[in-house]
């Protein structure tokens, strides 16, 4: 690895730090380099408050003239909330920026490195460009569609079952999976189940990690509001609300209960009897939400993978054999009748997470309305 990646590598591991808390921001980290030795360190903690090369530019204090910034995304050249970073790398006299990837807001789309190089200031553009591109797609997809980079996240065991033939999947995965998947809960903007996932499992959908964490929206799609009013994520005591998506088919005085015990009922169009899962993502994506968690169940991933809204897989594979058919797949439903219509999947990678094999795989969507 070139001390450019390493550089690159220190910003990108600041960046995830913010991972969740920016919307409608990227994350974005920055590393200042003066002699081979860091002299400035920063990233952007949340919309409103200065962006990373700020916060780097206020460590270095006088160091940053002459020095070297390595920042994971394109500095901004226009007039936000907070003032252009192009300008501020100017001012302080930088010698030469090294950018992880071009930023795809059309405010800035190369405007940012066109100041910089007619000031005078070299630069650099795709150090560690595939690594930084992921740590924005959420962003970018937001940008270009209105509506939340979607990541399907399940548990199945080595025959491809997620629960036994009465239902039970407590626990598919193992503890160090489970944990892993607190951290991801913790670095996205909102979680997702349907209904039956409730009523299954009667889920807290909250981050639960030692060191603490920070609590998604939590979002349930129930089209006839069926929810318990005495389900855990319900009552949750938490700093994240309870959204409920549902249709003109509930119950409204349930819809006036479970608003008053302080969870937002969302009324949406239906489409085929259930809630219009196009208008819910767009929705949330007024919301700024940028990043969404969908954990379950089977027919809410079916339908929202049919509406070309999955953008991303993880799949936990247990060294476990339920035998028998169990509940299994990872969609409800049909599928397609011929494998040449099967929808292909793209930068399939695995590791091992504890005793267990994480599975995942960006899928080639197409959204359908």
């Amino acid at each position: 690895m070139t001390k450019t990646q390493i550089y690159m590598q220190q910003a990108l591991t600041l960046a995830r730090r913010a991972l969740g808390r920016t919307a409608p921001n990227p994350a974005v980290g920055a590393v200042i380099v003066r002699n081979d030795r860091v002299v400035g360190e920063g990233f952007h903690p949340r919309a409103g408050e200065p962006h990373a090369e700020i916060f780097a530019l206020r460590d270095a204090v006088d160091e940053a003239t002459g020095a070297d910034i390595y920042v994971t995304l394109e500095p901004c050249s226009h007039q936000g909330r907070t003032g252009p970073c192009a300008d501020a790398l100017i001012t302080a006299g930088v010698k030469r920026v090294f950018v992880g990837t071009i930023d795809p807001n059309p405010q800035v789309a190369g405007r940012g490195i066109k100041r910089l190089q007619e000031a005078g200031i070299d630069g650099q553009v795709g150090v560690c460009e595939a690594e930084c591109r992921a740590l924005i797609a959420p962003f970018s997809w937001h940008i270009r569609t209105g509506m939340p980079y979607t990541l399907y996240k399940a548990a199945m065991t080595l025959d491809g079952q997620m629960a036994t033939r009465r239902g039970d999947s407590r626990w598919v995965s193992g503890e160090e999976s489970r944990q892993r998947v607190h951290r991801l809960r913790d670095q996205v903007d909102a979680i997702m189940v349907g209904v039956d996932t409730v009523l299954a499992d009667n889920p807290q959908l909250s981050t639960r990690l030692p060191q603490g964490g920070r609590d998604p929206l939590r979002v349930v799609v129930d089209s006839q509001l069926r929810i318990p009013l005495d389900s855990r994520i319900v009552n949750l005591q938490s700093t994240a609300p309870t959204l409920i998506a549902t249709t003109d088919r509930a119950p409204a005085d349930k819809m006036r209960r479970l608003s008053a015990l302080g969870c937002e009922v969302l009324l949406l169009p239906e489409v085929k009897g259930r809630v219009s899962l196009i208008e819910l993502w767009q929705r949330l994506g007024q919301r700024d939400i940028q990043h969404l968690l969908l954990e379950g169940g089977r027919t809410l991933a079916a339908a929202a993978l049919q509406s070309g809204l999955i953008n991303r897989l993880q799949v936990y594979i247990a060294p476990k054999l339920v035998g028998g058919t169990g509940l299994s797949g990872l969609f409800s439903g049909p599928g397609c009748a011929l494998m040449k219509d099967a929808l292909a999947v793209s930068d399939l990678r695995v590791e091992q997470v504890g005793s267990d094999l994480l599975l995942s795989a960006e899928v080639n969507i197409c959204l359908q309305d």
